[in-house]
Order: C-alpha cells, then sequence, then structure tokens
C-alpha cells in the first residue's frame, strides 16, 4: 500500500480536492489521518483493487471531436448567435 496526500491524488486523477475529500468522507477512498507538525494531515491509502474501483467511479471526459466536427459546432452557435442578434435590434 502506498499513502499520498490528497492533493496528490487529487492531481494524479485529475479531480478536485474538495471530490477526494467527499470520497474518503464518504468511505469510497480508504484513508488515515496522521499528525504532523500539530496538524492533522489525511493521507489517501492506495491499493490496487481501490484504484479500479474508483478508476470505474470516475465520468470520463468526452471523446475528443474531430476538427472538423468542431469547426461545424462553432459554425452553427454563430448562426444561432447572429439570428438572436438581429432579433434584438429588430426590438429596438
Amino acid at each position: 500500500m502506498e499513502k499520498v496526500t490528497v492533493k496528490e491524488y487529487a492531481r494524479r486523477h485529475k479531480l478536485s480536492i474538495y471530490n477526494v475529500i467527499k470520497m474518503t468522507r464518504e468511505g469510497k477512498l480508504k484513508s488515515e489521518k496522521v499528525e504532523e507538525n500539530g496538524k492533522e494531515v489525511v493521507y489517501i491509502l492506495i491499493d490496487e483493487a481501490s484504484e479500479e474501483q474508483v478508476a470505474e467511479g470516475i465520468i470520463p471526459q468526452n471523446p475528443p471531436t474531430s476538427l472538423k466536427e468542431e469547426n461545424l459546432l462553432l459554425k452553427a452557435e454563430i448562426k444561432r448567435l447572429k439570428e438572436e442578434l438581429t432579433k434584438c435590434k429588430r426590438r429596438r
């Protein structure tokens, strides 16, 4: 088992520190509190079984779109915004 701080765990898994703390409080992650220099520091205990469960729980990002698809989406958005702008100008 490996011990890592909350900040390091969040960086490794590209999560916010808030979400990591929330997962430890819910019991999804094994953790232990250690007192260092008069402060309580939370360490996440990493083992392979828990890592697989956490990896399944993390919602993957949308797959990257191709440049052509992105370009088409942006053009559609520009067209919609131009139509809205012309409607606003007519109201004046």
